[in-house]
């Protein structure tokens, strides 16, 4: 009997102690929001366009009233502990945002019309019959990123498919004493700039111990479950969060799509971007547009 009780006792001792350890998952997946704020964006193209562009489009006549606050678009990224990939979700569709997360935050004044405009259109190609004659498919868009390596691949449509690689984008992060629940998550609030000062707001968890989150964002101690960005309109918010033991997808690549490198992007469809602006900043509207 004696040995019984001991028994139990120890039993008990075992799983007490092993319930102080949470399990923190380094495989799995994540349903994003991802949320623009479709009418302040639009606002702002009409505001800063040149003006005799927008005579092109009939003299820059939206009807803001008639247009929705904001849209959303559902995303999965999967990840493990070598890598994540971003693709739109298949099982749903763009809707209205009802995410109780949105924040209003305001960063640096910018051009919106050049950062969040569709790419692609007849305008500013010229006679290059090498430019692209259509738009971006955004339903299209695949993002993948190396963490060992440090690098990124965005697969697109535009006519024809892209696949593009560059280095993840080197962002300074500054920690806050801010937190929030995301997903069930507790997440704290860092301020980041990317090298060309892009101001982001990212909320991340360090119970995912993988550094990752959605639009190629990385460089903190914990998976991002929040971003925003304010100068575009557009904010990424973790509605779910499962854990697996799936290593991230591979068989995401078009073997038909053209590879090259984002300098070589840059070279052949940098002039839809450059209109009237220098190179790095052209360059610079380029890389924003793909990633975000």
């Amino acid at each position: 009997m004696d040995k019984l009780i001991l028994t139990i006792i120890l039993l008990l001792a075992y799983v007490n102690s092993d319930a102080q350890y949470a399990y923190f998952g380094t495989r799995g997946k994540i349903a994003f929001d991802k949320i623009t704020f479709t009418k302040a964006r639009v606002r702002n193209m009409t505001q800063n366009a040149d003006p005799n562009m927008m005579m092109r489009f009939g003299g820059g006549g939206f009807n803001l009233d008639n247009m929705p606050e904001s849209s959303t678009q559902k995303l999965i990224l999967h990840f493990d502990e070598n890598s994540t990939l971003l693709t739109l979700d298949p099982n749903a569709e763009a809707d209205n945002p009802s995410s109780g997360n949105q924040i209003r935050v305001t960063g640096r004044g910018g051009n919106m019309g050049s950062r969040g405009g569709n790419f692609g259109g007849n305008q500013g190609r010229g006679n290059n019959s090498n430019m692209p004659r259509g738009r971006v498919n955004n339903g299209s868009k695949v993002f993948f990123q190396d963490l060992k390596k440090q690098t990124s691949v965005v697969q697109l449509e535009i006519d024809e498919k892209y696949s593009i690689t560059d280095s993840l984008n080197d962002i300074t992060w500054r920690f806050t004493d801010e937190y929030r629940d995301i997903a069930g998550f507790e997440c704290r609030r860092v301020n980041g700039a990317t090298s060309d000062s892009l101001y982001l707001v990212a909320f991340y968890t360090d119970q995912i111990p993988v550094s990752a989150g959605p639009a190629l964002s990385c460089g903190l101690p914990g998976m991002i479950l929040g971003l925003a960005i304010p100068e575009m309109h557009i904010q990424y918010w973790a509605t779910k969060v499962d854990y697996t033991n799936d290593s991230t997808p591979n068989d995401w690549k078009d073997k038909k799509a053209n590879s090259l490198s984002f300098d070589e992007f840059v070279k052949n469809f940098g002039r839809i971007f450059q209109r009237g602006r220098d190179s790095n900043t052209g360059r610079r509207q380029i890389q924003e547009q793909l990633i975000y």
